[in-house]
């Protein structure tokens, strides 16, 4: 009699553990992944979570390999909350261990983000077949326990192609051109070498994005030759700077040019190599935020 009583109190206990716990997750028959880019400076791979929100994982050109996780809910925390993230088995793969991959904290009114290691960790347990499932207390009701997984149905395919994005990806970033020095042979507008591939550079990466809001581009000479001749040249060469970005995209009416002469040197003109110095053109690039 005492046994049966403590069976029946068990199974009371974990129905009612059961019953206070929201589990938000896809189905195995609407799980759907996509990827939402795929170009040389950003890569990002989409889960929906049905009645929730959005799993996110995107990487930026960089010179390192970059990953970033976002838990988009619709309803934003109403308090710092703590949560831990495990990797566990779906149902339809019953008799695997679950294990955890972090514990983290919901910023108040933020979305949920994930460090870099928990995040390709989460990629390669989706891989697997797993589901990385957060666990955390109702904001409202600290009783009631909420689960929001990510279905590994339908990764594989898309995971493929989001690595194939990330294999793409230009290993610089835009902090890395948004201020851009050009240096030139003397005379005429002939870019140095290396001034040539760093222009390469700027091109290719304004070539993909969208959201560049205004460049500015300002030119100058050294102090040989006289003053208009040298404003002319500096017209000339920030002139031939817009015609190449403009041919990679950007809108004409969001690039300015100024051409300052032999004005504002940055080195003396004693030296052929102080004199390279101040014959320049600066690009400074904004993006809307």
């Amino acid at each position: 009699m005492w046994r049966k009583l403590m069976v029946l109190t068990s199974l009371c206990l974990c129905s009612t553990a059961h019953a206070d716990l929201r589990h938000y997750v896809a189905s195995l028959e609407n799980s759907a992944w996509r990827v939402g880019e795929n170009n040389p400076i950003e890569c990002r791979l989409e889960h929906d979570i049905p009645d929730y929100g959005r799993a996110i994982f995107t990487s930026h050109a960089g010179k390192e390999l970059n990953l970033h996780f976002t838990l988009d809910m619709w309803l934003k925390p109403d308090s710092v909350t703590n949560a831990r993230l495990i990797s566990r088995a779906p149902s339809w793969r019953p008799g695997h261990n679950s294990k955890e991959i972090t514990q983290l904290s919901y910023q108040k009114q933020f979305n949920g983000e994930v460090p870099k290691k928990a995040a390709w960790s989460m990629l390669t347990e989706l891989s697997q077949g797993m589901e990385p499932t957060f666990y955390y207390a109702d904001w409202y009701n600290q009783s009631s326990k909420i689960a929001v997984g990510l279905s590994s149905a339908n990764f594989g395919g898309k995971y493929r192609e989001f690595r194939a994005c990330l294999a793409n990806l230009l290993p610089y970033s835009f902090d890395d051109i948004a201020f851009t020095v050009l240096n030139y042979q003397e005379g005429g507008v002939e870019l140095t070498r290396f001034s040539k591939m760093q222009l390469q550079k700027v091109q290719r990466y304004l070539s993909f994005d969208p959201e560049v809001e205004l460049v500015l581009i300002d030119a100058y000479t050294d102090s040989y030759g006289g003053r208009s001749v040298n404003q002319r040249v500096s017209d000339k060469r920030a002139d031939s700077v817009k015609d190449i970005l403009v041919a990679s995209g950007i809108p004409q009416d969001r690039i300015h040019t100024q051409g300052h002469g032999e004005k504002r040197h940055v080195a003396a003109n004693e030296l052929a190599q102080e004199r390279q110095i101040n014959r320049r053109v600066v690009i400074k690039i904004t993006k809307e935020i």
